[in-house]
């Protein structure tokens, strides 16, 4: 059952312009927090992530759907139209979506909407109160601003590559990229947070306003603490593999079976594993006995963890270790994550219905309010669901006039 009568931003209307995943992410967000999502794509194709497989939906019987777990995976809950906007009467449609939308999100390049007069500038005055999110590579202004951008390229150019990865010294060291399209996702988590505020803002103003953000900053200002260790130490972050730059011992260790991760925050965790492990002499040794000399000893100090953590299996230390507080945890394949109870508990895993596969196994939304739930209960939509009725019941197109525009290839 829906909760979208319940949900945060139950009333809102967005229009969502972007394809692949920064927009996308934004977009799937409100909808999840109640808002009516609008996708327009184009006709015949739309967002490209619908061709961005295997692995496709599975029907019932076995087979291959038209359905990319890709695009399922950041479009849930939206209604999706077709409207080719390089057509006059396209562009009249979306603006009539903007006369009654609360946001538009697109991910066009700069002054790509320009033409169509659909960029922020020629409708700002007509809309003073749309809040309109434009999401790029570079963003709108600055030496770089006409570039494309892609999330591999920004987690190079954005310096998250530089500190990914084994140390270039050992075996498999060099330039990494995370496994997840992490830049494009910050991006929409930022777009989600950015025009949620412009809405609080619109509550006492009046007006909307325009939001410029662009992947190359967002990779930047996601460089947190290393990001700080430059500015503020001096210090130029490098590849540690697995190791934490601040603190130590915080990484994978080898156990006698496979691996586990520990992650040892303070002094007085590092003195419970140090018991534990029987080697309380390392509590007297200045070497040991606070973080600060343990970064400074890293090699030293990893080498011996590293030797005790080996003489016995993943469960033994997982068990103890949990039993004293300190923090550790196993190193889980996708499916283990899955499978997990406390993560099946939390409702994470959620199944289904789909028009064309029986059923659809999605991630649910992890936003947990204790007042006014999520609506991520909406199944990402077929390409073009939901045209009629957007064009009938939102804008008051006739039958006939919906019809010649399917004739003409408008939608």
């Amino acid at each position: 059952m829906s909760n979208l009568t319940q949900a945060p931003l139950n009333g809102v209307r967005v229009l969502d312009l972007s394809r692949i995943l920064a927009g996308p992410w934004a977009g799937q967000a409100l909808a999840d927090l109640g808002a009516e999502v609008i996708k327009v794509e184009r006709p015949g194709g739309g967002d490209d992530t619908r061709h961005w497989g295997p692995p496709y939906l599975r029907d019932s019987e076995g087979n291959e759907t038209s359905e990319t777990a890709y695009f399922m995976a950041a479009n849930r809950g939206k209604k999706s139209i077709t409207v080719d906007i390089t057509t006059e009467t396209g562009q009249a449609i979306i603006r009539k979506l903007i006369a009654i939308s609360d946001i538009v999100i697109e991910n066009y390049k700069v002054d790509g909407l320009k033409k169509y007069g659909l960029d922020y500038n020629s409708l700002k005055e007509e809309y003073p109160a749309l809040i309109y999110c434009s999401i790029t590579g570079f963003g709108q202004t600055g030496p770089y601003r006409h570039r494309a951008g892609y999330d591999f390229m920004i987690q190079g150019m954005g310096g998250l590559m530089s500190i990914t990865g084994e140390k270039d010294s050992l075996p498999g060291g060099g330039p990494q990229k995370v496994g997840v399209a992490v830049t494009d996702l910050f991006t929409g988590l930022y777009a989600t947070i950015a025009v949620q505020g412009a809405l609080l803002e619109r509550q006492r103003s009046g007006k909307g306003q325009h939001i410029d953000l662009a992947l190359f900053d967002v990779q930047a200002a996601v460089l947190a603490n290393q990001a700080s260790n430059y500015l503020v130490g001096g210090v130029k972050p490098t590849r540690l593999g697995n190791a934490h730059p601040n603190i130590v011992p915080y990484q994978a260790f080898a156990t006698s079976d496979s691996h586990i991760i520990l992650a040892v925050g303070n002094d007085s965790q590092f003195a419970k594993f140090a018991r534990l492990a029987q080697r309380d002499h390392w509590l007297e040794d200045s070497v040991f006995s606070t973080n600060a000399m343990r970064v400074k000893n890293r090699d030293r100090v990893c080498e011996a963890v590293a030797e005790v953590i080996k003489q016995k299996s993943s469960d033994f230390w997982l068990t103890e270790l949990e039993a004293q507080g300190v923090p550790c945890g196993p190193i889980n394949d996708i499916d283990q994550v899955f499978s997990d109870p406390h993560l099946l508990e939390r409702g994470m895993r959620m199944e289904l219905d789909h028009p064309l596969g029986d059923k659809v196994e999605l991630v649910a939304n992890p936003i947990r309010y204790s007042r006014t739930p999520v609506d991520d209960k909406r199944i990402p939509p077929l390409l073009g669901q939901s045209t009629q009725e957007v064009l009938s019941s939102l804008l008051g197109y006739s039958e006939t006039e919906i019809k010649a525009m399917e004739e003409a290839k408008v939608t």
